[in-house]
């Protein structure tokens, strides 16, 4: 019998295609999976072990739980997180408790999910979670809570108070209601009505938890407490490490050397009345090409923020740990130190400044022809504020405007109107969302609350920042160079269902199965102009996009109808604008300051990091505006205000008022008597015995039962209106329920019967 041949043995992987096939699958794999996926046999296993173990000595991989590899910054399967932050949905965002930061760099972003089920508990921010995580990209997660740890935050800040039977602890954050001792001796020296941090003394399981002190914050009193809460609540890193103020404050100009001069040009900048850095100058002309009738010739100066800050120094790192700079009503946190942000790297007039400009010409309906980066000298002509742009537009120009009226501000009204006729041909999310404007006295007081005004001077600047960021995606995309895009996804499918589902109350619609386009929801926008519905449908249509975020994987900007967009024109203020001026000046060989070969791999991780941090800087702004809103509002309690439904749960409605746009909350407990019944799909409480109808959206008039600045809440009273009260005398179960409002699927919410 002839011998039988011996199978043929699988050529061992490489190095890369084992790594290939580690990077791309999204779960931990073990030397099971990879042998499988390889073909492997007993023999070849030992050579295997050994490859891993190279790899994962050389930290190309590394080993999870049970034995299982990933590349390094890969999250284990289940994991413990600590809750840290809300993004400006609401959804809570984690971070894993073992993430190395010095080793790994910046943690990723981690959503979680609420908990379901019996055992379902409410997790807030400070909360430990145990969690099964799924990933979703190179530095997001989904977590799958399985247990809640810890119910209460490490850390808190809150307001000390002496009482008659010892010391307490409130929180400055309304949804921890608690209160917690604090014994004479962990005081740390603080009285009573001073802000503090302290943290949770571990141990007690029944009556109220114990604290101690940890830093004095200062007097609750001051005014200007109430953005500290703010900053310390957030987590915003406010300190400067003394290598950077160093480097900061010996800085100087920027040689001219190597640039080109363009102090000729009359740049200006134009910014509200309470800027406190300029870090963008603009200045056009009518084209005089006469091949280009009727087109235009513009040029966007952005500060050289990257001659001053270089990849790994001082500044690099807490400018990449901030992130951004942050805004708050009586003060600013910035990224950079004082001495570059509103110094050398803030565009004052009549001063000379290095800039990165762009310099764009456009036909007459806005298309773009060609556009020019140079790294030069500029100096600018003047310090302009919207309100004074616009009233010299229109008639009322003053000493400043007045010389520049005919030579340049009317080139640039001219461009802007062909920018946004363009803008309006390619299709942009044209939302409409007052902003509101806190007034600060001198001593820190609120003197008002007002909208802010949205003139042509805003839609000017916007356009031609946008038109600047879009040449340069262009230009690092043409020169080969790495790029921080600004990204919008189109929204998901489920926030698409539940925004068709709920204009359908309104007799608005969505149709399924369109191609998705902003022309699409804009249709659904101007359906609801100039009715009592326009600001609610602004509203959740808003809530139905998805989150703006920054990434080197392009994948268009939706909102804004774009292909290609990245964020140029703030270095000042963003990191990620810097990094876009870095890849600018290695790819254009502008001179030092360029883009270095090791920040290259981290633009992933960096672009989940900034991401991050803006939204984190977004909810402190938020919460600084809610909270002056509700200092100012302090002093009304009492009085009646009109508002709008523009939140609906279990606990009650929460209402947003016209004047001011302050939030709060109407407790179900205080609405009149019935059995109310949630409403998920259409947004409104029923009551299920009297027929009342309280829906998202609907005015309403309220009292002010009570402000809190301290935990900034505000409670309201329902003065009841023929709107939600019955349709008829007697009892009805279904008879006063108004057209269009369904039982549909819900939850009972318990109220006064």
């Amino acid at each position: 019998m002839p011998p039988t041949n011996p199978p043929k043995q699988t050529p061992f992987p490489t190095r890369a295609q084992l790594l290939d096939y580690i990077r791309d699958n999204p779960e931990h794999v073990g030397k099971r999976e990879i042998s499988r996926a390889f073909q492997l046999d007993a023999e070849q296993r030992p050579q295997l072990r050994q490859m891993l173990k190279q790899l994962e000595d050389e930290g190309h991989i590394q080993r999870g739980r049970k034995r299982r590899f990933a590349p390094p910054g890969t999250l284990p399967e289940v994991t413990v997180l600590t809750v840290h932050a809300t993004d400006s949905d609401g959804e809570l965002l984690a971070r894993p408790d073992t993430w190395d930061t010095e080793e790994l760099g910046p943690p990723p972003r981690v959503l979680v999910l609420p908990m379901k089920g019996r055992q379902a508990a409410a997790i807030g921010v400070g909360d430990r979670v145990l969690a099964r995580l799924t990933r979703e990209g190179e530095t997001r997660y989904t977590a799958k809570p399985i247990k809640r740890l810890s119910s209460a935050p490490a850390r808190l800040l809150g307001v000390l108070a002496e009482g008659p039977d010892g010391w307490r602890l409130r929180p400055t954050n309304r949804r921890d209601r608690n209160e917690y001792i604090v014994r004479s001796g962990d005081r740390g020296g603080a009285e009573a009505g001073e802000l503090v941090e302290a943290e949770v003394v571990p141990g007690r399981t029944y009556g109220l938890r114990m604290a101690k002190v940890l830093d004095r914050l200062g007097d609750t009193a001051n005014p200007r407490a109430v953005s500290l809460i703010c900053i310390h609540s957030h987590g915003i890193p406010t300190e400067w490490p003394p290598e950077a103020e160093d480097q900061a404050r010996a800085a100087g100009p920027v040689p001219p050397e190597g640039r080109e001069d363009i102090r000729s040009v009359p740049l200006v900048t134009i910014d509200g009345e309470d800027a406190r850095d300029f870090d963008d100058a603009v200045w056009a002309e009518a084209d005089p090409d006469p091949a280009n009738s009727g087109g235009w010739h513009a040029l966007v100066a952005i500060a050289d923020v990257a001659w001053y800050v270089r990849p790994g120094d001082a500044l690099d790192d807490e400018a990449v740990r901030r992130g951004n700079s942050v805004y708050f009503p009586d003060r600013v946190v910035p990224m950079l130190p004082e001495a570059l942000s509103n110094g050398w790297c803030s565009l004052r007039p009549n001063e000379d400044r290095g800039c990165l400009a762009v310099e764009m010409w456009f036909d007459a309906v806005g298309e773009k022809l060609r556009h020019r980066f140079l790294r030069g000298v500029m100096r600018s002509a003047a310090r302009l504020t919207y309100t004074q742009v616009q009233m010299a537009m229109d008639g009322g120009a003053d000493e400043a405007t007045a010389p520049l009226v005919e030579p340049l501000l009317t080139p640039l009204y001219g461009v802007f109107r062909a920018l946004d006729g363009a803008r309006r041909t390619r299709g942009s999310l044209d939302l409409d969302l007052p902003e509101r404007r806190v007034i600060v006295a001198e001593d820190g007081t609120v003197a008002g609350i007002q909208p802010r005004p949205r003139y042509d001077s805003h839609r000017l600047i916007e356009e031609l920042m946008v038109a600047a960021n879009v040449c340069a995606a262009e230009e690092l995309e043409k020169v080969r160079q790495p790029c921080m895009y600004r990204v919008h996804d189109e929204p998901s499918q489920e926030k698409l269902t539940a925004l068709r589902d709920f204009l359908r109350t309104l007799d608005i619609k969505l149709a399924p199965g369109q191609v998705l386009t902003p022309h699409l929801f804009n249709r659904v926008l101007e359906h609801a102009r100039d009715t009592e519905h326009e600001h609610l449908v602004n509203e959740v249509v808003l809530r139905a996009q998805a989150q703006a975020e920054y990434t080197p994987d392009n994948i268009g900007h939706f909102g804004l109808g774009l292909r290609r967009y990245a964020h140029f024109t703030s270095p000042i203020r963003r990191y990620a604008d810097l990094m876009v001026h870095r890849a600018l000046i290695r790819g254009l060989s502008l001179g030092d300051g360029g883009l270095e070969d090791d920040q290259i791999d981290e633009f992933a991780q960096i672009g989940g990091h900034i991401s991050s941090t803006e939204r984190r800087a977004a909810a402190a702004e938020r919460d600084a505006v809610n909270r002056f809103t509700v200092a100012f509002l302090a002093g009304k309690v009492g009085a009646t205000f009109s508002g709008r439904v523009n939140g609906v749960t279990r606990a009650g409605l929460f209402v947003t008022l016209d004047e001011t746009s302050a939030d709060g909350l109407i407790p179900i407990s205080t609405l009149p008597a019935d059995f109310y019944w949630h409403n998920e799909e259409a947004r409104c409480l029923e009551g299920r015995d009297f027929g009342r109808v309280y829906r998202l959206g609907q005015p309403v008039t309220v009292r002010l039962r009570e402000a809190d600045p301290i935990a900034g809440g505000l409670l309201f009273e329902l003065l009841e209106d023929e709107d939600s009260a019955p349709s008829g005398p007697g009892r009805s179960r279904r008879g006063g329920r108004p057209p269009g409002v369904r039982r549909g699927p819900g939850r009972r919410s318990g109220g006064r019967r």
